[in-house]
């Protein structure tokens, strides 16, 4: 719900494991080393899933940001648990971390400062895009986008009200080390509350 004070969630240890495997994809030349894969369920139980970039993350949680009426915004409304996946195949033996929990949307004030940073053509983008609506041709795209710079031609680009951020809050963290012979390490961690314990699995 946005607006709503969040608590602190993700452990140190799982910040620090985290970070430092995010640092080491970045400096392993993987092209897009945030990427990650969204998977969410929609009102039917049919479970769709794309691969969206992680925009940032603190103890609270994930964060990633969307057109709030796409279809994934839709189903985030309906059921707000989510699925997430990151795999750095360049790392070691291979790398993913997997992730389940709930996404929240962020308070209006993240999303602001956070569409703000964008090019500014992603920034009309976001309010050209009928994201997962049917588009009947490009020109009919290329068109609303004309239209969006005009509007907002010599001025700074507002956030539209249909865009912003989520919050991931996370209740699994499963950290997954690649290994020969499929000989894998996997190391889960749950919480419970406010405490984390982890366990490590059989791969």
């Amino acid at each position: 719900m946005q607006g709503k004070s969040f608590k602190a969630m993700l452990s140190p240890e799982i910040l620090q494991t985290f970070r430092q495997l995010l640092e080491e994809a970045k400096a392993s030349g993987d092209p897009e080393p945030t990427a990650m894969n969204l998977a969410t369920v929609d009102t039917d139980g049919r479970v769709a899933s794309r691969i969206v970039l992680l925009k940032g993350v603190d103890e609270r949680g994930l964060r990633f940001h969307t057109n709030y009426d796409s279809d994934k915004g839709s189903q985030l409304a309906a059921h707000p648990q989510v699925a997430l996946c990151f795999h750095w195949k360049q790392l070691r033996h291979g790398v993913q971390v997997r992730v389940e929990g709930v996404a929240r949307k962020l308070q209006a004030e993240e999303s602001d400062a956070y569409f703000a940073t964008r090019p500014r053509g992603s920034q009309i983008g976001a309010w050209a895009s009928l994201q997962s609506q049917t588009l009947p041709d490009r020109h009919s795209f290329d068109e609303r986008v004309a239209r969006c710079e005009h509007e907002f031609a010599g001025r700074e680009v507002p956030r539209p009200p249909h865009w912003g951020g989520f919050l991931v809050e996370p209740d699994v963290v499963e950290f997954w080390y690649g290994a020969e012979f499929r000989l894998h390490e996997r190391v889960r961690w749950s919480r419970h509350g406010q405490t984390w314990t982890h366990r490590l699995l059989y791969p």
